[in-house]
């Protein structure tokens, strides 16, 4: 098993269905790891947040929920569903900080 794969593993993520989605393609889920992790989607959510665009949030929010959990990215997929919750429910109480856990769990991942 490829070392990335073990890591993430470490870290809790669900490898075992996230390598079933992409047919125990290792190189293939790796490169689709890289480009979800990396994505921009990140830098716009945290500006909408700071910017207290709660509809923009949202999106950006939602599409990186989609992306995280169909990777098997388990602690981060968790903290995403709860930024999108708040969203959905139009606020932006807390979310500065959800987002600063969000961005703090994401660097475990940006390490790998």
């Amino acid at each position: 098993m490829n070392k990335r794969i073990e890591a993430l593993q470490g870290l809790g993520c669900d490898m075992e269905d996230a390598m079933t989605r992409f047919l125990d393609d290792e190189d293939f889920y790796l490169e689709c790891f890289d480009s979800v992790i990396h994505d921009t989607k990140f830098e716009e959510l945290k500006q909408y947040i700071e910017a207290e665009d709660v509809s923009k949030a949202f999106e950006c929010a939602h599409t990186l929920k989609g992306l995280i959990a169909n990777i098997g990215l388990s602690s981060l997929s968790s903290k995403m569903i709860e930024i999108v919750e708040r969203l959905r429910g139009g606020s932006m109480e807390g979310l500065s900080g959800m987002c600063e856990e969000l961005f703090t769990e994401r660097e475990k991942y940006l390490a790998i």
